[in-house]
């Protein structure tokens, strides 16, 4: 019995339709490069998530160690008035579209310290806009790429060629809490 003749599957291959927004929207949630930018302990749970185990860069997520050449800024941990200066020149200094990812309730509202001390924030979103927030004192690595799989879905949502992008300020409804 002789085998059937290769069919030329290039034609039916070789071409791809989408709108432009959809392949900009994929390519930018696709390679996601983060400022890390660790305060406390849950610093470690960050790095963690970035090691071997866990393995962010599967998901093209590449720690960067300059704002100028991220788009995502990840503060985990306490922020104090004394690092408040710091972190909203860090994020201004980030190229658009930039992203804010809060990790821990010390970052998202202060945690155990902002209620005893007169130097804790309550919560980076009263400095910088924050897109997603991850709980947990500390939260473990999979809630933070469980928050970077729901930034991505937003990423993914955006109008980037029509301008219609979701603002970011205090009256933004698409903020997200994983």
């Amino acid at each position: 019995m002789t085998p059937a003749p290769p069919t030329n599957k290039t034609a039916d291959h070789g071409l791809m339709l989408m709108h432009s927004e959809d392949l900009l929207n994929w390519s930018r949630a696709s390679s996601l490069w983060p400022l890390t930018f660790g305060l406390a302990c849950c610093a470690i749970e960050m790095m963690q998530s970035m090691a071997s185990s866990y393995d962010l860069e599967r998901f093209g997520i590449f720690p960067r160690p300059s704002p100028r050449q991220a788009d995502i800024m990840i503060i985990s941990g306490t922020v104090t008035y004394k690092m408040a200066d710091r972190i909203k020149r860090l994020y201004e200094q980030m190229a658009e579209p930039r992203y804010v990812i809060s990790m821990g309730s010390c970052s998202n509202c202060g945690g155990p310290y902002w209620q005893h001390g007169y130097h804790v924030v309550k919560g980076v979103d009263k400095i910088i806009p924050v897109d997603v927030y991850v709980p947990g004192c500390p939260p473990r690595p999979e809630a933070l790429i469980d928050g970077f799989l729901k930034l991505q879905e937003k990423i993914r949502a955006e109008k980037p060629l029509t301008g219609t992008e979701p603002l970011k300020d205090e009256s933004d409804k698409t903020m997200t809490k994983v």
